[in-house]
């Protein structure tokens, strides 16, 4: 099965005091290229997500979008300097010998001054919540292959349709081709006939020679062997893989069958196989397109 290398994938986990979400989307490109948008607190996992990744996407440009809300992100505790109390406590006590009025001591008062209680603020990176993340992560990649695999089916079926078409203008240009010839024989006899009216015997050795070169140089019997050879290794690999990134190969096999329906075309003067070629190069590039998606 082939793989396109447009898809999305989506999912999430929510617990008591926070929800993850990762969405995934994926296009063309060269070589597998992933970006992820996450938290600052939980890029120490960058690269091990973007090996996750790669483990199921071999090309294509992946972009990664990892979100977590709650307050289950920050741990909050309160640090109270006892002994700054403790001074607040003896300067109250000194104050009232020495002034000598009478005044309880507030520790409410106290606590709420900013340097007695201070919050500490702790990005929770906890095992738990990392193991999430991961988790979250695998489901949404699974998710894009899946979407991947599905559009890699569809073109899979497309591809097979026009490989056909191919296979029958191949096969219409192979029985085309001899008679190509043959009318070039009866056309070269006609135009010695017109042109001698019979005055002058030209041996049929020599019309056979001339119409010989003609079939040499117009001969496509290599070129339609190489392109039904292309497009049955083209039909065999999008049939037959494994999973294996293919892209690349299918992109050169159709330039491959390009260079042979040029070369025919090139060579045959006759109206018909032309058209046919025409639309053989018509099919190629529709199908350098749909392989310019695959994996």
């Amino acid at each position: 099965m082939i793989v396109s290398m447009t898809g999305y994938g989506q999912a999430f986990i929510e617990k008591e005091n926070y929800r993850i979400n990762v969405e995934m989307k994926s296009v063309n490109h060269r070589f597998s290229e992933v970006t992820i948008r996450m938290p600052r607190q939980f890029l120490f996992l960058e690269d091990r997500l973007k090996k996750q990744v790669n483990q199921f996407v071999q090309r294509g440009k992946v972009d990664v979008f990892l979100t977590i809300e709650g307050d289950g992100l920050v741990q909050r505790t309160l640090q109270v300097d006892w002994n700054l109390i403790a001074d607040f406590h003896e300067v109250f006590e000194t104050a009232e010998k020495k002034l000598g009025f009478k005044q309880d001591f507030n520790l409410e008062k106290i606590i709420i001054h900013p340097d007695v209680v201070t919050v500490i603020e702790k990005e929770n990176q906890s095992d738990t919540l990392v193991d999430d993340i991961i988790t979250t992560c695998e489901k949404a990649v699974l998710e894009l292959l899946k979407m991947r695999q599905k559009e890699g089916e569809s073109l899979c079926n497309d591809l097979k349709s026009r490989l056909e078409k191919l296979h029958n203008l191949t096969d219409d240009v192979a029985t085309s081709a001899p008679k190509v010839i043959e009318t070039y024989h009866e056309r070269l006899l006609k135009r010695v006939d017109e042109f001698l009216t019979g005055k002058l015997e030209i041996e049929e050795a020599r019309i056979l020679t001339e119409v010989a070169i003609y079939a040499d140089k117009a001969n496509v019997d290599e070129e339609l062997i190489r392109l039904k050879s292309h497009l049955d290794q083209f039909l065999f690999i999008i049939e037959q893989n494994k999973g294996i990134a293919v892209g690349r190969k299918l992109d050169f096999l159709v330039q491959e069958m390009n260079r042979e329906a040029n070369t025919i075309g090139s060579k045959s003067n006759d109206i018909h196989i032309n058209k046919q070629v025409v639309e053989l190069k018509a099919e190629l590039e529709k199908i350098k397109e749909q392989v310019q998606n695959i994996e």
